[in-house]
């Protein structure tokens, strides 16, 4: 059983990102890992001032990351790239320099976006830094989602016309996890 922690690069409450992550812990090859979230929303803008004396928040998400045998970012696309939140999260665990909490943990990204290339440049982007990092990221399959009103259930499930594709995706990433972590 493997602990994944999950980084929505997001911070609206009911983002289609988060609402995509809470659906993909669901799914039947998830059964029997667990899942918590890496929260990204308290920390504050990356200062190095502080890298001797990191913020509270800075110093939770950086144990959470540390703790995780893996990780899933599920995030969108803000003008082609990574969201700002986001790259701060990771400019605050990457700190003091030689002391990254990214070093060698295996990675997964997805993302949903509304428009019709879904998140692809922001994967790019965020595999760029975190190949930067030293952070093993699954390479494919790659998930390039467009939202519809059909990719999640009112219950908040991934879709039938998703779910089987989605599924696959998660046996790889959580195989990819158990092969690197450790």
């Amino acid at each position: 059983m493997s602990h994944i922690a999950i980084i929505v690069g997001s911070l609206r409450k009911e983002s289609y990102n988060r609402r995509l992550a809470n659906a993909m812990i669901r799914l039947p090859a998830a059964q029997g890992h667990r899942f918590s979230f890496a929260e990204i929303g308290a920390l504050p803008l990356y200062n190095q001032d502080s890298d001797k004396n990191p913020p509270e928040a800075a110093q939770e998400f950086k144990q959470a990351i540390l703790a995780a045998d893996g990780l899933l970012f599920v995030t969108p696309e803000y003008n082609r790239s990574i969201p700002g939140v986001l790259k701060n999260a990771i400019d605050h665990c990457s700190r003091p320099y030689g002391e990254s909490g990214w070093t060698g943990k295996p990675a997964g990204i997805v993302g949903v976006s509304p428009g019709a290339t879904g998140t692809a440049m922001a994967q790019q982007h965020l595999r760029n830094v975190l190949a930067s990092l030293d952070v093993l990221t699954m390479a494919l399959p790659e998930i390039f989602l467009k939202w519809s009103d059909d990719l999640l259930t009112a219950d908040g499930e991934v879709g039938e016309r998703s779910h089987a594709f989605l599924d696959r995706w998660m046996v790889r990433f959580l195989h990819h996890v158990e092969r690197h972590s450790g």
